[in-house]
């Protein structure tokens, strides 16, 4: 990921101009028209006089494989694929996606592919293997895959050089851009919720769910853009609603800048100053080689989690002076802010109560960041009594047991259910020595067994 700050700026300011002069003057009108062959919709711009001016573009998107439901689904998972000049990893990531889902999931999804390459060989050749490997997907409706002829594209030669990028370059990430916004306009009104990933990634176990949850936890406040990963246009989920605009924004700017900078432009035009970024991460960059050049690029995201946490509705009680807001609540949300406190003493704590008492089966605390502010000495005890109260408090919590101690700033502990095999109502982290370095506890995460209570 390279940052051109003077040029983003810039380029920034642009955005924002013609973006004003582009809603006020017109409005680009699309038309729809749905078969299980073509999917093909018309562009067109039309300025306050009725005349068309800017952008006329009439789009036909191919539908080369499977069938469209007629049921709005609640998520759909958006990638667009090109021919690599090393590997490929396509095949690998649809594994993924399905793998990693379970049947009831997959009923609330659809994964739209777009071979965007302009060779037809290679999109012939993708579409069989694609047909073969996941014939089943295609015909339940969960996996569409489509194609742009090259004729519908605008201008990818001799644009200007933003951020003094090479010509190759700039034409491939304005052609990704064009991209993406005839991938998200196709897509717009499949599902409740769209997320953007990419053809090299792998998927944590059960993502749908963990991204339904993070969603419900939003309940009413407004926001355009969940982040799911830190790298890149990866695990962006937006309304479908959103979509048409997003696509139309992509469009407009395609020759501007990179994807993910315009990405980050359509966020705060729509009145989302700050990222929202939840933790763990939900994808995994695993591709080696970039489908630009082929050049070596082993990027990952290290908030990546292959299995979510449940973290099961909870009050959280400290008696820790925290910094700021970096509240006790930031190391359990699973969001991307933590709780910072003050130097603590021995006997302090950080206690969780779960609204209701959960059977445990795997606990993580990570406390510090880039090996500063990290919790030298404390145990892990959970508490399986909680006293009558209306409401929980730090002392609501009694008979405790001990799982063991903090090593190194952290703590894990898995397959608890076969030591501790009755429900608990809270988690606590005990204080065993006193520190002069402030704590930063970056996330508690807990996972419910699925063990039966008998």
């Amino acid at each position: 990921m390279r940052w051109y700050w003077g040029s983003i700026i810039r380029s920034g300011m642009a955005v924002v101009v013609l973006t004003g002069l582009y809603i006020s003057c017109g409005q680009i009108l699309w038309t729809t028209v749905r078969s299980t062959v073509t999917e093909q919709r018309t562009y067109s711009w039309s300025s306050s006089d009725g005349q068309n001016t800017i952008m006329p573009l009439n789009v036909t998107l191919e539908l080369l494989a499977g069938t469209l439901s007629p049921i709005q689904k609640y998520l759909t998972v958006g990638l667009s694929s090109v021919k690599r000049k090393k590997e490929s990893y396509l095949m690998d990531t649809l594994h993924s996606i399905f793998l990693s889902s379970s049947k009831e999931e997959l009923s609330e999804m659809v994964v739209v592919v777009l071979l965007a390459d302009f060779d037809q060989a290679w999109v012939d050749a993708t579409r069989q293997k694609i047909a073969s490997l996941f014939d089943t997907y295609l015909k339940q409706g969960q996996l569409l895959v489509i194609h742009a002829p090259q004729d519908l594209y605008p201008r990818l030669t001799e644009l200007k050089r933003n951020f003094d990028d090479p010509p190759d370059r700039v034409t491939f990430r304005s052609k990704q851009n064009v991209d993406y916004s005839l991938l998200v306009h196709f897509s717009a009104n499949l599902s409740q919720y769209f997320i953007m990933v990419e053809d090299d990634v792998t998927c944590a176990k059960g993502f749908l769910s963990a991204i339904r949850k993070h969603v419900l936890k939003m309940g009413s406040a407004r926001w355009t853009t969940l982040e799911f990963s830190k790298l890149g246009y990866i695990g962006k989920l937006y309304h479908s609603e959103d979509l048409p605009q997003l696509a139309r924004f992509l469009f407009l700017f395609y020759l501007e800048m990179p994807c993910d900078f315009l990405l980050s432009h359509f966020r705060t035009l729509l009145m989302q100053d700050k990222v929202i970024r939840l933790r763990p991460s939900l994808f995994q960059h695993v591709g080696k080689f970039s489908s630009f050049q082929g050049t070596y690029n082993r990027l990952t995201d290290d908030d990546f989690a292959e299995e979510p946490a449940d973290n099961p509705s909870a009050l959280i009680f400290t008696n820790m002076k925290s910094f700021k807001k970096n509240i006790p609540e930031c190391a359990y949300s699973q969001g991307s802010d933590f709780f910072w406190g003050l130097s603590p003493s021995k006997g302090d704590y950080f206690m969780v109560v779960f609204d209701e008492p959960v059977l445990l089966s795997r606990i993580s605390i990570v406390t510090g960041l880039e090996q500063k502010d990290i919790l030298f000495s404390a145990v892990v005890e959970v508490g399986y009594a909680l006293k009558n109260s209306k409401t929980p408090t730090a002392s609501s919590c009694s008979d405790f047991h001990s799982l063991g101690s903090f090593h190194a700033g952290q703590f894990e502990m898995r397959d608890i259910d076969h030591t501790v095999k009755s429900p608990v109502a809270c988690l606590k982290i005990q204080v065993t020595q006193k520190q002069i370095d402030w704590v930063k506890i970056s996330n508690i995460r807990v996972w419910e067994s699925n063990v039966t209570i008998k």
